[in-house]
């Protein structure tokens, strides 16, 4: 038999807790002192308070939980329902990092505002261009870090395995009623092989745009800049803006070169 007390620092779980569950009907001890009201345990009875921490984990209310237990649920689905619950855990820990970076970023953009432009910008046209590429709708704009990568992986990999050589890799970024459309993709002259979509990116007769150098993280001001300076023209956005990668090798980012174009027309 065990104290409560130890059965409670065995189970990783308060005393309070222990408790409450014995009142809610969900593990009662196997002995309770009718003069001490000692409560006492058997060791078998971990097996089931690990289950109820384990569905308490996964969000499950006691009066479930009891059903869930009486109903002979066996570890086996319990573990699977926990592998599923630590990938949901997992993706929303992703996804608030993303959402902090992305605080800082438009932080960092309201800082500086009012801070002359580092990157010279112009105005031209841009040619029609023929993408194999892949597409993806985000909620927000923090996810798009975790997305646009592996659509370009997955597009690289798939020309690379049908022979075609990897051209210039570009995404394209619109905003919908459903989310930031995504399409990323690398330029291809022929018909995209099995497994991608090709798809073509029409001629622009006019397009802000201007030169990012380095890592991702910092895009946003250079963005900000090239939007300023369309206003400034007296130009609004006619189109999906467009990142174009001229350099994009070194894994810390460092040293690439992305050219960033806006559509635009006359406000």
């Amino acid at each position: 038999m065990l104290s409560i007390g130890a059965f409670a620092q065995i189970g990783q779980v308060t005393h309070r807790m222990l408790r409450h569950w014995d009142a809610a009907g969900l593990l009662v001890p196997v002995h309770v002192d009718e003069f001490s009201g000692y409560r006492s345990y058997d060791p078998a009875q971990l097996e089931r308070l690990h289950r109820i921490v384990a569905l308490r984990q996964l969000g499950f209310g006691l009066e479930d939980i009891c059903s869930i237990l009486d109903a002979g649920v066996d570890a086996g689905r319990i573990a699977d329902m926990l592998r599923i619950r630590r990938a949901d855990v997992e993706r929303e820990q992703r996804t608030a990092s993303a959402r902090l970076i992305d605080v800082e970023r438009r932080l960092h953009l309201i800082e500086k505002e009012h801070a002359m432009s580092q990157i010279e910008i112009v105005s031209k046209s841009l040619p029609a261009v023929r993408l194999a590429a892949r597409g993806a709708v985000v909620a927000e704009q923090p996810e798009v870090a975790g997305v646009v990568g592996p659509l370009f992986d997955a597009v690289g990999d798939i020309l690379t395995s049908a022979g075609v050589r990897l051209d210039q890799p570009i995404a394209q970024y619109e905003m919908t009623e459903d989310g930031l459309r995504i399409l990323a993709g690398y330029a291809i002259s022929s018909d995209a092989p099995d497994g991608v979509d090709a798809v073509d990116l029409p001629s622009v007769p006019v397009a802000i745009c201007g030169v990012h150098l380095g890592s991702m993280d910092r895009i946003g001001e250079s963005w900000q800049a090239v939007h300023a300076e369309m206003i400034a023209r007296g130009f609004s956005p006619s189109g999906p803006c467009r990142e174009v990668y001229v350099r994009a090798v070194s894994d810390d980012q460092q040293d690439w070169v992305t050219e960033l174009q806006q559509p635009v027309e006359r406000a």
